[in-house]
């Protein structure tokens, strides 16, 4: 069983009457309800967005992995007065439930036990059908990966299907997409000054930024002073155009994209008789803010009803986010899409502080696993350009932005200083790393190997190929052999037996049979047998995934793809491992 937290202070947020009496609160004023199990951990969307609201002064509780057979285990708080937030949890839930090649996983890292099935398939739809059965007329707001990488229309893996918009499909009162701390407090403040909720709370929400609402032909005049003229509305191809031309979906796609890194346009996509309108994203959270947030008093414990281990939650329980956010757009990733292109860091003090703190928790034994972020050497980096008018897919491809800049110093110092805290007996970067920002004179990475690696380094090449690495957004394989190389003489430098693992995907659109062939030529030339092999997962949302489905590349050209499992199986089965010898 998990130890009760250390102060009255550091109570979780409540999943039960008995807590909510503890904390003196008769109702809640916002209920979350989530796919993964509840960790008080800033890690966990959730339970930072409920911390983050009772700081605000809002009354949160917590439902976590409910039962989907009926709404009983919706109502166990009771009805909260303002509405209710759902999030399928960390990942899409399908892609949790499902493998690459559709056959059902046997685990689920985020549900204690580690067991499979606490959740639904499509859990967004599911929760907040639920959720109109247990309390008709409250708003009911969606949010995390799985609606924000849905929020338009989008390709299907698991049905091999275009959807349309979830907000649609889930009939709910706002979708919220990205980062959602500013987004949940402007509907909290929004709804609190209301009098009648059920009568004015849609139209109350429209506007805010960072979400996604739904305008009919009879709702479209009320709309019609708020939605910004000319070209600060950019029109999406309709539900219906993509359905008729799958190019479609990726001019869709990649004018996601592009509002996205901006972050000034609205949108707007036809479905039927409906429009959904995507306001403009929200600002990113500055430095003060992000301080604020992560000095909130989570317990980074499971809540302490669990009889069981949570696996998510042990490997990130003394783990740091540092900063959000990732320059880079590779075309199969979802980071960007949801955090955002501008490199949001939290203060060196900030970090040094949750460091020390975590010295005093009762589970700590003295290991950091991680201090990183999406990719952890672009702490304190930022652009030097105004990102409004950018029109760039990525600050580091085909080669380094000029206006994208890192602060290596004060990355090596932050690092040293959390490590020489009294109590930290080991600190490690865990994070992913863009291997392509270093140089032979890079600081960091030389600290990072000569200080930081736990004797293994993950590195994502993702593939030796540099037409398929071109699709990806990804740096030529000529960068990670002189990673390599720098690798190997500063690890000899400071006398560490150390290993590069690197992370490869088969299958990729537009890679053909030919190219895993290299592929796998260049591992057995450095006597490499591949133990992070991921076969590619169309993913909705993203770049790659349009690629997968319309079978054309960014600029409309047609590119091969492995479409059928059998394909893609080939592909993979090339690199299946015989030995488990590391470089």
């Amino acid at each position: 069983m998990n130890k009760r937290p250390h102060s009255d202070k550091e109570l979780p947020l409540p999943m039960s009457r008995r807590e909510m009496k503890e904390r003196g609160w008769d109702a809640l004023d916002i209920l979350l309800v989530s796919g993964d199990a509840y960790v008080d951990h800033p890690s966990f969307g959730i339970s930072l967005l409920g911390r983050l609201l009772v700081d605000e002064g809002y009354r949160v509780g917590i439902v976590a992995q409910p039962r989907w057979d009926s709404p009983e285990d919706m109502s166990i708080l009771g009805r909260p007065r303002l509405f209710v937030g759902v999030s399928s949890g960390a990942l899409d839930s399908m892609l949790a439930h499902y493998t690459a090649f559709r056959k059902l996983r046997r685990d689920d890292a985020f549900t204690p036990g580690n067991r499979h099935g606490a959740r639904p398939n499509r859990a967004t739809l599911v929760y907040t059908g639920l959720l109109r059965q247990a309390f008709p007329g409250l708003p009911v707001v969606i949010g995390g990966v799985e609606a924000s990488m849905r929020r338009a229309s989008h390709y299907d893996f698991w049905t091999d299907k275009i959807r349309r918009s979830i907000l649609l499909d889930s009939k709910a009162d706002l979708l919220v997409y990205g980062m959602g701390e500013r987004a949940i407090v402007e509907t909290a403040r929004r709804l609190s000054l209301l009098s009648d909720k059920t009568q004015d709370a849609v139209q109350a929400l429209r506007g805010i930024p960072g979400t996604a609402f739904v305008l009919t032909a009879r709702t479209r005049a009320e709309a019609e002073d708020l939605l910004p003229s000319g070209d600060a509305l950019r029109m999406l191809p309709s539900h219906e155009e993509i359905l008729a031309e799958p190019k479609a979906l990726m001019t869709a796609t990649l004018m996601m994209e592009e509002i996205s890194h901006q972050g000034v346009h609205w949108a707007m996509q036809r479905a039927g008789a409906q429009e959904v309108v995507f306001t403009a994203p929200a600002a990113p959270l500055n430095t003060e803010e992000l301080d604020r947030i992560y000095s909130l008093p989570f317990t980074r414990s499971p809540h302490p009803s669990y009889q069981e281990k949570i696996p998510a939650a042990e490997m990130i329980q003394f783990s740091i986010t540092a900063h959000r956010g990732c320059a880079a757009g590779c075309t199969f990733c979802s980071i960007t899409l949801h955090q955002g292109r501008q490199i949001q860091s939290r203060s060196r003090e900030s970090i040094v502080a949750e460091a020390q703190s975590m010295t005093a928790h009762p589970d700590w034994k003295g290991s950091i696993s991680d201090v990183g972020g999406p990719t952890a050497n672009m702490w304190g980096a930022w652009c030097a350009d105004d990102p409004a008018t950018c029109r760039r897919a990525d600050c580091l491809f085909p080669k380094l932005c000029p206006h994208f800049k890192c602060d290596e110093a004060g990355l090596v110092g932050m690092l040293q200083e959390v490590a020489a805290l009294d109590g930290v007996r080991h600190l490690r970067v865990a994070s992913g790393i863009r291997h392509d920002m270093s140089r032979d004179n890079d600081l960091f990475m030389r600290t990072l190997i000569a200080e930081f690696v736990g004797g293994q380094l993950k590195v994502a090449p993702e593939h030796s190929e540099d037409r398929v690495l071109a699709l990806m957004r990804k740096p030529s394989i000529g960068r990670f052999e002189q990673f390599l190389s720098l690798f190997r003489k500063e690890s000899r430098k400071a006398g560490k037996e150390q290993y590069v693992i690197p992370y490869l995907i088969s299958a990729f659109p537009g890679c053909t049979m030919a190219d895993m062939r290299r592929l796998a030529a260049w591992l057995k030339e450095r006597n490499w047998s591949p133990q992070q092999l991921q076969c590619f997962i169309p993913t909705p949302g993203t770049v790659a995934t349009a690629m997968f489905y319309a079978g054309v590349d960014t600029k409309m050209r047609p590119i091969a793809v492995a479409r059928s499992d059998k394909e893609r199986m080939i592909q993979h089965s090339l690199l299946s491992p015989g030995g488990r010898k590391r470089g």
